[in-house]
C-alpha cells in the first residue's frame, strides 16, 4: 500500500507524457533536416566542383581542360600551397583559381614562388583581400555585372577573341608595364602585368571558364590563349583544410619555420558565419520566450479543485525542489493566522513574535522558548523533521482550540 501511494505522488514523468512535450521539438528538426537535405541536394548539381577542371558541372571547368589537352598542354590540379608553388617555372602557367581564399601568409609564399619563375600565373576574380600582396601596384576595385565587352586594348589573344563575357572586379595600377582589355566604366576587367621575362594575368571575373559559357562570344578563345601559352597548366583550387601555410625565416639557409595563424584563422569560414547564425537565433528564442514572462497573475480556475489535490499538488513541488524551508514556513504561517483570532490577536499582529507568542504561552501556560521555536523557528533540516514540525503545529491548534 505503500508503495502504490509513493508512485501515485511521485513528480517523475511518464514515458508518455515526456513523448508528448518532446514530440513537437522532434518533429521541428526532422522537417529542419529534411529541408536542409533537399536545399544541399537540389544545389549540389550546380556548385558541386565550382572552377573543378575534372567537373562536367555548370559551374565546372572541364571543357576547357580538354580543350587544352587536345592541343598538348598538360593540366594538373592541386590543393596546396606547397603544391602549387613547387611546380612554378618558366614553361608553367599556375591558374589560381580563389585567390581570396589565400591567408596572408599564403599569398606571400605563392608571390615568392612565381615573382622569378619566369612563367604566367592567372589569378581569377583577385579582389582587395589578395590582390595588393600577390599584384604589387595594382588594385581592385568595385565588382561589376558579367557581360560581352570589346577587347580595347593591343593584347594579340584579346583582338583575335573578339568580344568576350567579361567583368567583376576591374583593376588600376601604378607606373606598372600593363595592358588592360575589354574595359568596364573606363577600368579593364582583364589586366595583363609583365614581370621580367613572365607575366600576371587578372581575370577580373571566371565565368568565361565555366563549361555553360565557354561557347558564348570569344570566350573560349581567350581562354585556351591565356591558359595554353606554356606546355603545362598547374590549377590551384585553394582548400580550406590546407595546413601547409609555412613562413619565410630570415636566418641563413631558411631553416625553420612559424605558423602564425590564430586558432579563428583555422576555422572555416562557412562554420563562422554558421555559428553567427546560431548565435542570433539563441537570441532571437531568448527574446521570444521572455515575453511569456512576467509578474503572477491571479485569475480563477476553470475548473473546481480538491483542497486535498492543491495541498498534494504544492507539496510535491517542495519536495522536488528540495523546498523544506519554503514548507515549514507556509505550515507556520497558515498555523499561525489560525490560532491568532482564537487568543484574541489581531490579524496584523498574528506574524509577529513579540505579539504572538506571549498571548500563547499565556492560553496554554507553556514556555516561550519552546514556542518561539515552533512557531518562529529554522528550517528543518531533513524530510523527518519537516514531517515532525507538522505534527507539532497540529497538536500545538488543537490545545489552543480546546484550552
Amino acid at each position: 500500500m505503500t508503495e502504490v501511494t509513493a508512485a501515485s505522488t511521485s513528480g517523475a514523468l511518464t514515458p508518455h507524457q515526456v513523448w508528448v512535450r518532446i514530440r513537437g521539438l522532434l518533429l521541428a528538426l526532422l522537417v529542419l533536416v529534411a529541408a536542409g537535405t533537399a536545399l544541399a541536394t537540389v544545389r549540389s548539381g550546380d556548385q558541386h566542383g565550382r572552377l573543378d577542371p575534372r567537373s562536367a558541372d555548370r559551374y565546372g571547368s572541364r571543357a576547357v581542360a580538354e580543350l587544352l589537352k587536345e592541343r598538348g598542354v598538360s593540366v594538373h590540379v592541386v590543393t596546396t600551397i606547397d603544391d602549387a608553388t613547387a611546380e612554378a617555372g618558366p614553361d608553367t602557367t599556375l591558374l589560381v583559381a580563389s585567390p581570396n581564399l589565400l591567408t596572408p601568409l599564403q599569398q606571400k609564399e605563392l608571390r615568392a614562388a612565381t615573382d622569378n619563375s619566369a612563367g604566367r600565373t592567372i589569378l581569377l576574380a583577385a579582389g582587395p583581400p589578395s590582390v595588393g600582396t600577390l599584384v604589387p601596384g595594382v588594385r581592385a576595385q568595385s565588382a561589376g555585372p558579367v557581360a560581352p565587352r570589346a577587347p580595347d586594348c593591343s593584347l594579340p589573344a584579346a583582338r583575335s577573341a573578339g568580344n568576350v563575357e567579361t567583368g567583376g572586379f576591374r583593376y588600376a595600377s601604378d607606373s606598372l608595364d600593363t595592358i588592360g582589355c575589354f574595359p568596364s566604366d573606363g577600368l579593364p576587367t582583364v589586366l595583363l602585368v609583365e614581370q621580367g621575362a613572365g607575366d600576371t594575368v587578372l581575370l577580373g571575373s571566371p565565368d568565361l571558364l565555366h563549361n555553360d559559357r565557354l561557347a558564348n562570344q570569344g570566350n573560349a578563345s581567350l581562354a585556351l590563349q591565356l591558359l595554353g601559352s606554356r606546355p603545362h597548366l598547374v590549377w590551384y583550387l585553394p582548400s580550406l583544410a590546407d595546413s601547409s601555410t609555412t613562413a619565410e625565416n630570415g636566418g641563413a639557409g631558411g631553416e625553420g619555420t612559424t605558423d602564425d595563424r590564430s586558432f579563428a584563422d583555422l576555422i572555416p569560414r562557412g562554420w563562422l558565419w554558421g555559428t553567427l547564425q546560431l548565435a542570433l537565433a539563441a537570441v532571437l528564442a531568448a527574446i521570444w520566450r521572455a515575453r511569456r514572462l512576467g509578474p503572477l497573475v491571479t485569475e480563477r480556475l476553470p475548473v473546481a479543485i480538491r483542497a486535498s489535490e492543491s495541498t498534494e499538488g504544492r507539496a510535491r513541488l517542495y519536495r522536488k525542489a528540495n523546498a523544506r524551508d519554503r514548507a515549514a514556513e507556509s505550515l507556520r504561517s497558515a498555523t499561525r493566522t489560525r490560532i491568532a483570532p482564537l487568543i484574541g490577536v489581531p490579524p496584523l499582529d498574528a506574524h509577529s513574535p513579540s505579539t504572538l507568542v506571549p498571548a500563547v504561552s499565556a492560553r496554554l501556560s507553556g514556555t516561550d522558548v519552546s514556542l518561539q521555536t515552533l512557531l518562529f523557528g529554522p528550517a528543518p533540516s531533513d524530510d523527518a523533521a519537516l514531517v515532525q514540525l507538522a505534527d507539532q503545529l497540529d497538536t500545538l491548534e488543537r490545545e489552543v482550540r480546546t484550552s
